[in-house]
């Protein structure tokens, strides 16, 4: 109900049902839709990427409201028609006051925060100031409060730093069969006079405002969010630490480009252990999911450390073109050449082998829009996105394009047998892929 009325949702507004049904933000757009007797709009996930799909399917759909991760706002071209749609929340992320100017100039704008343990939705701040420093997460919704505490669990007075804790109606139960997280994360309510009042404790940095809006200040643990995705960097140093060779590991989260994070892994090797990027990265493929697999892998003699003994952090040296792959294979033709300088550029590296694979190096299907504009403007209507999660190398692309005859074998490559065997079946995936593709249009 409180959604309701924020964001002017009634019998006539068109909602468009844009995250999967494994996100949290799903359960908002179904009720708050449902429950206002407004129409709940769908479309596949291939309507639904960033970019010409998604702009035309609110134009086709004649959508009035759409939430969209920030992530996914920010893949969208600055000047986007968005067709008949009047208002816009967004959340998951932090909104940078760039952003926010350019899309609450057109339309209804409400940078949202909530985490999935209040239920969604906790607080909503509507953006009409176009030259805010920093952008608010807003005051409480309706049947929810708000306490930014320090680490005795007292308020913090206006505008100092402290702990987000989140009581209400919302708050979840629990985690489900897990007593000891539960235990750690909610508790009583010390401020509320209701009995079995409860608090759930974010873990997530903010003050207050003096306008009584909250700013989010970021994460007081090893947890950071990239595109949505909740990561604990511990769990990854951990797995880090059962790879072959692998003596300390330290992630860091780094935005070396301005709203670009990327999971960096900082490494020491036993003695007499060579650490290779390529070997890591497909161990950790088998631990993780894909999104919690850094891009990036620095080894280092020795991590720097604090007078006090603690990993110096601030030290830990910038991304070179090692830390991204440790085989380079240059472009043998024309059109290698040109598709490795758009992921050199998408992917902020300096450069790119035909070997590489897209998405290890940091890229990501939002990216992808990015990477079929570029590539569109170079070969016209020969690619569609969905092709570049098939082929995901500069060399299969290149030769998709059919610039890529003069083709080497793995072995000429120099790639080791276990990689020679991803490669044919790479092949073999594209074999297939391209006859499915003739059969559909009757080549």
């Amino acid at each position: 109900r409180a959604q309701i009325a924020l964001f002017g949702v009634n019998a006539s507004s068109r909602v468009l049902q844009f995250v999967s049904l494994s996100f949290d933000v799903c359960i908002s757009e179904i009720t708050m839709t449902l429950c206002s007797g407004a129409t709940l709009l769908l479309a596949s996930a291939s309507d639904l990427m960033p970019g010409e799909p998604l702009l035309q399917s609110l134009r086709t759909l004649g959508a009035t409201h759409i939430t969209l991760p920030r992530a996914a706002l920010a893949a969208l071209p600055a000047d986007a028609n968005l067709g008949s749609v009047h208002t816009l929340i967004t959340g998951g992320e932090k909104l940078e006051p760039q952003l926010a100017a350019n899309w609450s100039s057109r339309h209804a704008l409400f940078n949202s925060y909530g985490p999935t343990e209040a239920t969604v939705c906790t607080t909503v701040y509507e953006c009409l100031e176009p030259d805010l420093a920093t952008v608010p997460i807003g005051r409480p919704i309706a049947s929810t409060r708000v306490y930014i505490l320090d680490e005795r669990g007292s308020p913090v007075p206006l505008g100092a730093t402290g702990e987000i804790y989140i009581g209400g109606a919302g708050v979840a139960r629990g985690y489900w069969n897990q007593p000891e997280l539960t235990r750690q994360r909610f508790g009583p309510d010390p401020f509320s006079a209701q009995p079995g009042a409860r608090l759930y404790r974010t873990g997530d940095l903010g003050r207050w405002l003096p306008d009584g809006n909250v700013e989010f200040l970021g994460r007081n643990d090893h947890q950071v969010k990239i595109r949505g995705f909740r990561i604990e960097l511990g769990e990854i140093e951990t797995r880090l630490a059962q790879c072959e060779g692998v003596r300390e590991a330290v992630m860091l989260a780094r935005e070396d480009e301005a709203g670009q994070k990327r999971l960096v892994a900082y490494l020491t090797a036993h003695p007499g252990h060579d650490l290779a990027t390529t070997q890591l990265r497909a161990e950790l493929a088998d631990m993780l999911p894909d999104y919690m697999v850094p891009s990036a892998f620095v080894v280092l003699p020795e991590l720097p450390l604090t007078p006090n003994g603690k990993v110096d952090k601030q030290a830990l040296p910038a991304l070179d073109q090692a830390a991204v792959s440790d085989r380079y294979v240059a472009p043998r033709n024309a059109t290698e050449e040109a598709v490795s300088k758009v992921w050199a550029k998408l992917l902020h590296l300096d450069r790119v082998g035909i070997t590489d694979n897209f998405f290890d190096l940091g890229g990501h299907s939002l990216l992808i829009v990015s990477l079929h504009q570029e590539l569109d403007q170079m070969y016209p209507g020969r690619l569609a996105m969905s092709d570049f999660f098939i082929h995901t190398t500069v060399e299969q692309i290149a030769a998709f394009l059919g610039g890529g005859q003069d083709q080497y074998s793995p072995a000429q490559l120099g790639v080791s047998r276990a990689e020679a065997r991803r490669h044919s079946a790479a092949q073999q995936r594209e074999r297939r892929s391209k006859r499915s593709r003739d059969l559909t249009t009757g080549r």
